[in-house]
């Protein structure tokens, strides 16, 4: 069986990918990346409602182009940071739209606050999806794409996973595992034809920032930084759009990157200032 790219380049084509995170805003525009590359996408998250509506309107914009084929979707409510629903969902997609090639770990929440604060409740529940979330996927995943000899495995952190800040320490330890799993994933799996990279966002808009700046223009204190947080602004001038991190994650996923695994990609406008 052969891998080569398809003509776009990216050898995307036809094959089996798994978002989760799916309704959120990176995952949604990683979801619509990865149709417009032609590839069979299973959208993973727990809000079905959300996941029903993405899949309406992606249908509903490949029908209003001609040259479009109707895209393969397939839509399935679960939660990642438990074993049993992972298990079926790996099962339910291989079934119904094949062998999976390619996974994105884009499920995420956040709970800011100083630790002093923070109830052991969201510590766990950070850590069961950010981290363990990733673990269970990328291992029912792995353990079907290792015997094929084929597959790629995205993680989608954040810049916080490397940089401290204040007031999320809960989510930039649960996204410091992510990274660190998947890596170690990737070096396990590397003989196997399996590469497995990193994303790592800066501030995105998306509901999760906006949901953090409440009452005020929620990109600027972003943008321009905060002294009194330890915290330097974006030198690009802007936040990332979820588009941004999503071309990221399609160029890591592709055979562009064949070569690539175990790395770190970060997408923050150099808010991280390269560290």
């Amino acid at each position: 069986m052969t891998h080569g790219p398809d003509q776009d380049g990216l050898g995307l084509e036809g094959r089996v990918a798994v978002v989760t995170g799916a309704a959120g805003g990176i995952g949604a525009e990683t979801v619509a990346q990865l149709v417009r590359h032609r590839a069979a996408v299973a959208l993973v998250d727990r809000d079905g409602p959300a996941l029903d509506e993405l899949v309406a309107r992606l249908r509903k914009e490949a029908a209003a182009d001609p040259r479009a084929p109707e895209p393969r979707l397939l839509a399935v409510p679960a939660d990642v940071s438990h074993g049993g629903e992972v298990t079926a969902v790996v099962e339910r997609v291989e079934s119904e739209l094949g062998p999976i090639t390619h996974l994105v770990n884009a499920a995420g929440i956040l709970r800011p606050g100083p630790v002093a604060g923070l109830s052991e409740r969201d510590w766990d529940d950070t850590l069961a999806v950010n981290a363990t979330g990733v673990y269970l996927m990328s291992r029912a995943v792995a353990s079907r794409m290792a015997p094929r000899g084929f597959g790629a495995i995205v993680t989608v952190t954040s810049n916080a996973a490397r940089t401290a800040r204040t007031g999320m320490a809960a989510y930039a330890a649960s996204k410091a595992a992510a990274q660190a799993f998947t890596k170690c994933l990737g070096l396990e799996l590397a003989g196997t034809g399996i590469r497995c990279n990193v994303v790592a966002p800066g501030s995105t808009d998306t509901p999760m920032l906006t949901s953090l700046w409440e009452g005020e223009d929620a990109g600027r204190p972003s943008i321009e930084g905060a002294p009194e947080a330890y915290r330097v602004g974006i030198p690009t001038g802007r936040l990332a759009r979820p588009y941004d991190v999503a071309q990221a994650v399609v160029f890591l996923l592709s055979e562009r990157a064949g070569h690539i695994t175990l790395q770190d990609l970060t997408v923050d406008g150099g808010a991280t200032l390269g560290v």
